[in-house]
């Protein structure tokens, strides 16, 4: 028999957007500086939440921005350019999937009725 997760527990490190990582962590993860992630802070691309002690903590989903702002910058943009380019492209995705539901409302619509106009 499995036990039940504990709350709160090992569930929410399933979750993207829970602050798991420790600065120097992070860093290590991406092979990047602890400066680098706090540039990303200072340009308010990633605003990691605090810890109680004050220390910042990131989520997975602000690895991997992190991640596509450093191969940008590793590209030869600069830090400002990375941030725009990144921001586009998450605001791309909303409204891609944006797009697909509306797309999959309306053929389960006409399916309905298809002499709906």
């Amino acid at each position: 028999m499995t036990p039940a997760p504990a709350p709160g527990g090992v569930d929410r490190l399933d979750d993207e957007d829970f602050p798991a990582y420790s600065m120097g962590r992070a860093a290590e993860l991406l092979g990047v500086t602890q400066a680098f992630l706090r540039s990303l802070d200072a340009a308010r691309l990633l605003t990691p939440q605090r810890s109680e002690g004050g220390h910042r903590r990131y989520s997975r989903y602000q690895l991997r921005i992190a991640a596509r702002v450093r191969e940008l910058i590793d590209a030869g943009n600069p830090l400002e350019g990375a941030c725009r380019i990144v921001i586009l492209e998450d605001q791309l995705a909303e409204a891609q999937a944006l797009n697909a539901t509306l797309q999959h409302a309306l053929d389960a619509h006409e399916a309905r009725d298809p002499q709906c106009p």
